[in-house]
Parts: structure tokens; sequence; C-alpha cells
């Protein structure tokens, strides 16, 4: 029997701290929750949300009331989130607390995920689970009634249970065919809730499969399948109600529009409804024809279209803000302007130096062949944190970005770096071709945290001598 290191906590203790982490994060949360339950109501996507859930609720399905009194059916947001609080809304009735605590609950599992995952690292998995527990900008998006906070805590589950199945990798035992059916079940939801989120399903598989290359390629078709079956239910209701066939939504025209406007800077602005659309009422045949008017924008001039994509990545990468500017636009009164850039300081402070310490993460993970790999290895570093301390986040997280895909690869799709990785890449490229925002950033917020909880100090007084002597 394999004895453990001296390290490394005993299994017992290990749990006992995973629980420790998870009680921490949803006790910031729920005193989150107590103060913002009867202050803080749904705004912006928010108040979609919630009339959709109450609707669901009370067995109305994911249909729209107009003022006229005609009711349609809908698919214009991702089915997944107002689902999600309908049922809840259907236990324990329909209110922003109930809501809220929800939120309060899957964020906690992410941190306690995110300790779970670095179990193995020893002291680095309980930083890591108290760095997302008390996360400022987690910990205050917990009131709003968004998507982003609920992806990242089912694309981290995700990320455990794939860590899982690697465990038991080459056997057929049933905790292995567990942990496969729960990547692809949370895959799936993660896609309900972000569709965009369906090209990290392969990832999974990739995370989850043993290290030979067919049993990689099989799972990762495996994982995408259980997440498009777990998807199925929902798309066949689209092909049916919607004169259209649609995975979860129909906002991609729609999406890829707005991110064809100058004007935006990269980040949303108001639609402006192309003149050959204005006649078109079909919520899908008006995001068709949406998306027809992009691609007829894009392919007129595509040069000025791959212009705006460093302003999108710079209103998504260099400042998140989303929990100020939810609770701001919500109620100024309960949370006002001095409130928002108290706590804008605060997450931002708070980001950078995960943003550092992830970067420092990846230091001494591997070591580069040869004199030239191994000084671009320092230079990309120390580049890297000099990027991480100034206004051009977006070049810090793409620097970031490859020296974890550069990492990953070494260490055979290791889950935490390989999803690290795989989650900043999707999301330069999805918002580098739709838009922008600052709330995108969130769901890597707990990745970029738990990477930085990897960080070996000693690694950066080592490495200059490491490069010149390689």
């Amino acid at each position: 029997m394999r004895r453990e290191s001296a390290t490394s906590p005993s299994r017992e203790t290990s749990r006992r701290a995973t629980v420790g982490v998870f009680a921490l994060a949803l006790a910031l949360r729920l005193a989150v929750v107590a103060w913002a339950a009867s202050r803080i109501p749904p705004t912006a996507d928010g108040t979609f949300y919630q009339t959709v859930a109450e609707r669901i609720a009370r067995g109305l399905g994911y249909t729209w009331l107009w003022p006229d009194g005609a009711v349609t059916y809908a698919a214009h947001y991702p089915v997944g989130y107002p689902a999600l609080l309908g049922a809840a809304y259907a236990v324990f009735g329909a209110s922003a607390a109930v809501a809220m605590s929800l939120q309060a609950l899957l964020g906690a599992l992410a941190a306690a995920a995110v300790h779970r995952l670095l179990a193995r690292h020893g002291r680095a998995a309980l930083i890591g689970g108290l760095l997302v527990a008390v996360h400022p900008g987690l910990v205050a998006y917990t009131p709003a009634m968004m998507t982003e906070g609920v992806a990242a805590s089912l694309v981290l589950c995700a990320t455990f249970a794939a860590s899982r199945a690697r465990h038991y990798a080459g056997t057929r035992s049933r905790d292995r065919i567990a942990a496969l059916l729960a990547t692809g079940v949370l895959a799936g939801l993660a896609v309900l809730v972000r569709p965009q989120l369906l090209v990290l399903a392969p990832v999974l598989g990739l995370v989850a499969a043993a290290p030979r290359r067919r049993p990689r390629a099989a799972t990762a078709a495996l994982i995408t399948g259980l997440a498009l079956v777990t998807c199925a239910p929902w798309t066949l209701r689209n092909c049916a109600r919607m004169n259209r066939c649609a995975l979860v939504s129909v906002n991609g025209g729609w999406n890829l529009l707005l991110g064809t406007n100058p004007e935006a800077r990269g980040g949303w602005a108001p639609l402006e409804v192309p003149a050959e659309c204005r006649t078109v009422f079909d919520e899908a045949g008006k995001d068709t024809c949406f998306g027809e008017a992009a691609r007829v924008a894009i392919a007129g001039d595509p040069v000025a279209w791959l212009r705006l994509m460093p302003g999108k990545w710079r209103a998504t990468f260099d400042y998140c803000g989303a929990a100020g500017w939810y609770l701001h636009q919500a109620n100024p009164l309960a949370f006002d302007h001095r409130d928002k850039l108290a706590l804008g300081i605060t997450e931002t402070a708070f980001e950078r130096v995960m943003l550092v310490m992830a970067m420092l993460g990846t230091a001494g993970a591997h070591r580069p062949r040869g004199r030239l790999r191994a000084r671009l290895d320092a230079a990309s570093l120390f580049g890297g944190l000099g990027l991480a301390l100034s206004p051009w986040g977006h070049l810090a997280h793409l620097v970031l970005t490859l020296r974890l895909a550069a990492v990953a690869s070494t260490y055979r799709f290791d889950p935490l770096r390989t999803m690290s990785a795989a989650l900043l890449a999707s999301t330069f490229v999805i918002h580098g071709v739709f838009f922008g925002g600052g709330r995108y950033q969130l769901p890597l917020l707990p990745f970029v945290a738990a990477v930085g909880a990897l960080a070996r100090l000693p690694w950066v007084f080592r490495f200059r001598r490491h490069a010149a002597t390689a």
C-alpha cells in the first residue's frame, strides 16, 4: 500500500479542510445575501431572467407575455439559468432571497471544488480554496441575477469531475463511469447556462482521459456527446417551437451584429436595427436577419472588424467590476458611487495580485530545453509579471494563456492548468468575435486564483540563473 508523503495531509484532514473552505465561502456569501435580499432588485438582463423564472415556476414554460396579452415561445437568452431559478422558486417560492441563496450555495461549491482540485498540492489546496472563498469580485456578485457566477461554478465542478475520472483512468470501475457521466452532464448544464462553453467539452474529455492518444480522442468525443445529449431535449423544443433549430438560444446573430459597431469601443452598445430587419418580428427570424447583416458588414470591411478586437479584449480583461456595476445599477441609493468605487479598487487590486500569482504559478513547472527556449520562457514570465501590474491586463492574460498551455502540454493535460488555458483562450476568441465586457471575465477569476495558489516563490530567484545556464 502506497504511503502518503510527509507533506501531504491525510485524506480525512483534506476532506475536513474542504468542508471548512465551503463553510467559509457560504457564510460570506450568505452575509451578502442578508444585506442584498431587500435592497438589490433584478436589473439589466436579470429582469428578464427573473420574469422567465417565475413563469417556469408556475408551469408556463420559457414563454413571454406581451403587453397586448399575447404569449409567445422564447429562446433569446439561454434557458439554463432561468430554469434553475424556476426550479428553486417552485419549491421555495419566488423571491430574491431564494435566487441569491442558490447562487451563494453554487459559489461555495466552486471554492470547495478548487480545494479538491488542488488536494495533491498540499498547502496550495487550502490557499486556492480560501482565495476563491474570499474573492471580493465573486462574493459581491452573489446577489446578481446573471449567468456568469453560475457558469463558473458549473465549469469548476465539471473540471473536478473530470479530474476524478482521470484518477480512475485505465479502469472500468463504477467510480470512473460515474465521474465520466458527471463530467458530461455538468458540461451540458454549463452549456445550457452559457452556450459558448460547449467548446470546453472536448477539453474536459482530454482531461478525463488516460494518457494514451486513442482513449483521449474517444473520451473527448464521449464527454462532448454527453453534453449534447443533456442539451438535446431543449434543442428539440427549439426546433419545434422557434421555427428554427438552435442548440440553446437564438441570440448569436444579435451578438455578432453588436460586435461590428465601432462606436461601442469593444463593449456593449444599444443595437441599431438594420432596415431589412425592422419588419421581421419572429424571434428566431430576427436573429437570423441580424446575423446576416453582421456577416455582410464584416465581409464588406474585414480589416475594420479585425481592428475592433483589441478593444473587445480591453473591455473584457483590463477591468472586471461586474459586482459593483450590478449593485449600483440595481439600487444607486443602497450602493452609491463611492461604494462602487471602493469595491472596484478592492476587486481590481485583488485580481491583479491573483494575476501575478498565477504568472508565478507557471514558473518552474517545466524546464524548457535549450538556452534560447529557456531565455524566452524567462522573458515571457517577467514580461507577464510587468503587464499584470500595468493597465494592459488583456496582454497579461494573453501571456498567461500561452504559458499555461505550455505547462499543460508538459503535464499531459493537467486538469487545472489545461482547463484554465482553454477557458482563457476561448474567452479571447469568442469575445474577440462578438463583443467584450468586464463581466465576461468573471468565470475566469476562480481559475486564475487556483493557478495562483501554485506559485512557488523560490523559483523566482532561481529562474534567471536557470535561463542563463541552460
